[in-house]
Order: structure tokens, then sequence, then C-alpha cells
């Protein structure tokens, strides 16, 4: 299979290169592509050295799939020529994911509803994944009225400036700033753009995202995203309250049996998730699992994953392991 990468130089794109090879994705040719000042360098996946080609120069060579993480504005004016050219796009960006006749794809929920028709699939927001494949199976079962949700997100989510602002205020240098304030030994109450409602863009994906994927409109989340001086994932605090009552060790067990989901919930060893011990990881980490005695059938879980792999890379190359073993590609 013939596999483009666009965005290969990136955060994402470098974690997606990662990722192919260690699932050993079926790729008889990869095309890394990135933005012409990184044209004619060199990227190294699977021992082998690959050229750095142009946007123009990978659609004409007409690649089965292209793993698209490089910008919203990017995916909206070369997703569609690479999907008339007759390749599948799986888009990393905000661009398509509330496009009502574009696919908004967490694998592991609704991957079945996807056909050798669609040219241009979104791959959700990484605070929106993460927490989404903990939702579901408890959705199903209990069914969710509200969900309020605070996330301490990472600041890869950012990209590598904001690494770098990091790196640098911890040494005390100045330089570059990715955000308005210091990031080091603070939290920023603030992840993307605000809009009209007094909600950042983020807060607002986490709201649309959720109901869009679960295919419920019903569902009311409320959202406030908080950017933290940590690298390693995105943490949520999660109060999700049910039209149903639950059980809470029956809740448990059924985020246990859930594919990509693994609980670390034991309050005598001081077991919970972390964001150090999720990096790295494909996996969502759901802990700290209690009743809400404050008001019926709620129920508040702490939420972790890496945000550059299941929240971004690992999703995308999952979806595209569907399309292979369904043979919706080519």
């Amino acid at each position: 299979m013939k596999v483009a990468v666009v965005g290969a130089t990136g955060l994402v794109g470098t974690v997606m290169l990662k990722v192919l090879e260690e699932r050993n994705f079926p790729i008889t040719e990869l095309i890394p592509v990135a933005s012409e000042r990184s044209v004619g360098k060199k990227v190294t996946y699977n021992g082998k050295d690959y050229e750095i080609v142009g946007l123009s120069t990978a659609v004409e060579m007409k690649p089965d799939v292209a793993l698209f993480s490089a910008g919203g504005s990017t995916s909206t004016e070369w997703a569609p020529k690479f999907a008339d050219a007759g390749v599948t796009v799986i888009d990393n960006s905000s661009a398509w994911r509330m496009d009502p006749t574009k696919k908004l794809v967490v694998p592991e929920i609704n991957a079945s509803s996807l056909t050798k028709e669609d040219k241009i699939i979104a791959n959700p927001n990484c605070s929106t994944i993460q927490m989404v494949v903990a939702l579901a199976p408890l959705h199903k079962k209990y069914g969710i009225k509200r969900v309020v949700v605070s996330t301490y997100q990472s600041i890869t989510g950012t990209g590598v400036k904001a690494v770098q602002q990091l790196e640098n205020e911890y040494k005390g240098e100045k330089g570059e700033m990715a955000y308005p304030y210091p990031i080091h030994r603070n939290a920023i109450p603030h992840c993307d753009v605000f809009q009209e409602n007094g909600y950042t863009k983020e807060e607002m994906k986490l709201v649309n995202e959720t109901q869009k994927i679960l295919d419920d409109r019903t569902i009311a989340v409320t959202a406030t995203a908080i950017r933290i001086p940590v690298v390693g994932g995105h943490s949520e605090s999660v109060n999700v309250q049910f039209d149903n009552d639950f059980d809470e060790s029956e809740v448990r067990k059924l985020l246990s049996e859930t594919d990509g989901v693994t609980v670390q919930d034991n309050t005598d060893t001081n077991t919970y998730p972390m964001p150090i011990y999720a990096q790295g990881k494909d996996d969502v980490f759901v802990g700290r699992i209690r009743r809400d005695h404050s008001t019926e059938n709620a129920l508040n879980m702490w939420i972790v994953s890496d945000n550059l792999r299941k929240g971004a890379a690992t999703n995308a190359v999952q979806i595209a392991e569907y399309l292979a073993k369904h043979k919706l590609i080519g």
C-alpha cells in the first residue's frame, strides 16, 4: 500500500511515522510530505531514508491513503485534491470534523460506518477522542444525559514552539513564545481561540464532536480547557450524569472490557492515571471512578491519554488499518 504522510516533519507527523512502523502497517511505498522549505530533506522510516516531497508532487504520485497532519488551511485546500485523485484522506485537523458530509471516526466506536466512498475522513480532536473512548460503553449501557469536563492539556497539543517555550523557561532563557504568558509553573485557561460565546474553540470541539461521534445530539456537554506544563499527555476530570442508575463495580468492569481502555483505579495503592505514565502508550487510562453524591445517577472519572498517539497519530493509523482490513482503500 502506498501511504503519504502530510506534515511528516511536525510533532504529530513524526509520531505517525513511528506508529506506522510499530504496528507494521503494510506500506509498499512511503511518501513523506511537508512544506516547500522541507522538500528534499530526508526522513527515516524502518531504517530507510525517504525524501520529502511537496503536496502537488504527492498528489501526482497517487497514494492509496494520505494521513494529514498539516493544519486546517492545508487540509481545506489539499484534501479535496487528493480525494479527487482517488486517494483516501484521513485528516487530523479540525477542517472537516463538523462537515455533515464527512465522518468523524474513533475506530472503537464508529468505524463500521465507513465505506469505500468516504474519501475524506475526519480524525477527532485529541481531548475528545480519549473522553469518548471511555464514554461510549457507558452511554450504551446507561444513557448519558450530561457531561461536565475540565481538561489539563499537554503543551505538545500546541506544537514544537510550545515545547521550546517550556524548555527555554525551565532554563531561564528568553525565546519565542507560543502562549501569551509563561507556561512554566503556570496553568493557562486558554486552549485555542476564544469564540463569541465566551468558550474557546477547543472547548466547543469537546461539545460538538462528542455529540457527533456518539450520534446523540441530546447529550449536554460543557467544557473548560486548561494548558499545563506537561508533555506526556492530556488529563481530564469528567463528570457524567446518566439517564439510569449504575453500579460502580459494573462501571469498572465495563470499562476494563472496553478495547483501548486500561482501568487504573485503586486508592489503597495510590493507583490512578497520570500523563507521565501514559506517554508513549496507545491506551486511554481511566481512574478515580466514583459516584457523585451531589446529584442523581452521576459519576466522576479521571481520564488520561497520550495526545500525540491515541489523541492523534494512533487513531488515524487505526482508521487506515480498518480501511485496509475491510478493503475500503483503493
